[in-house]
């Protein structure tokens, strides 16, 4: 059984972000033939536990995405990169701590203009911590989180002849 978990990084819990990430997740599920249906982490909802060393909440977390097959990571542009919430999470896995793992990067942006620093910036931190990372990643502007479809179908169609062979490596 394949593990999927989806890890949304925006600061607001139970954001617009986090509801375009489990769309992309069931559109990559069907497409990659994961027929599990993917854990959701949200960072937000852990808040300040991100910061203590020993809050449950965290470790559990973290022991989820380590152990998972695919994972896919959702964050919004901040500052021109992935959010702060991340790093402090991700900086808590042992170096190669996704060494198993197939990452898929999902960013938000404003504007698509501006968009390929965070795609690249989300590409490195997951492939520095031992993932295949999925090419391409997933960019949805503001004006498309509502209803991203369209732009899953898309990219999904572009992207899962590699994940369902990375996937089924993995699994």
């Amino acid at each position: 059984m394949t593990r999927f978990t989806v890890l949304v990084a925006a600061p607001q819990s139970r954001s617009a972000v986090r509801s375009a990430a489990q769309r992309a997740a069931t559109e990559l599920a069907a497409r990659a033939g994961v027929t599990t249906t993917p854990d959701v982490i949200d960072l937000a909802d852990l808040g300040a536990a991100l910061l203590d060393d020993s809050a449950a909440s965290v470790t559990d977390a973290l022991a989820k995405v380590r152990d998972s097959d695919v994972l896919l990571v959702a964050s919004p542009q901040a500052h021109g990169t992935y959010t702060g919430l991340l790093k402090v999470f991700l900086d808590r896995l042992p170096e190669l701590g996704l060494g198993h793992t197939v990452a898929v990067p999902l960013a938000v942006v404003d504007d698509l203009r501006n968009s390929h620093g965070i795609e690249e910036d989300l590409r490195i931190l997951l492939a520095d911590l031992g993932a295949w990372v999925a090419e391409p990643g997933l960019i949805l502007s503001s004006d498309e989180i509502g209803e991203p479809e369209r732009v899953l179908r898309a990219w999904a169609d572009v992207a899962a002849p590699g994940l369902r062979q990375a996937v089924s490596v993995a699994a």
